[in-house]
């Protein structure tokens, strides 16, 4: 990642699915983001997102460690040199 980026990554329970490698993608608001992502890999965008564009139920998106509440907007914006992790939201029992 350079200074001017942010990074994204997805876990190893999502990348199980669709390998997708750690991107570096332009700043600015969460959604971009996560799409210029995901443009890498397409059918990744399936297991993250719903058929509304919503991040799906069973998925958390974090910003720089803190778990994004807001899964329609996604208007927060980031600056360079923040990291996005998204994960599948697992449980069991």
């Amino acid at each position: 990642m350079t200074a001017a980026t942010v990074s994204v990554e997805f876990a190893a329970s999502l990348r199980r699915h669709v390998n997708c490698a750690p991107q570096s993608v332009a700043p600015g608001r969460l959604r971009a983001v996560l799409e210029a992502a995901l443009a890498a890999k397409p059918e990744l965008a399936h297991y993250v997102f719903d058929d509304q564009r919503a991040v799906r139920k069973h998925v958390a998106v974090f910003v720089n460690q803190q778990m994004v509440l807001d899964r329609t907007h996604l208007d927060q914006l980031l600056n360079p040199g923040d990291r996005v992790l998204v994960i599948q939201a697992l449980t069991g029992g």
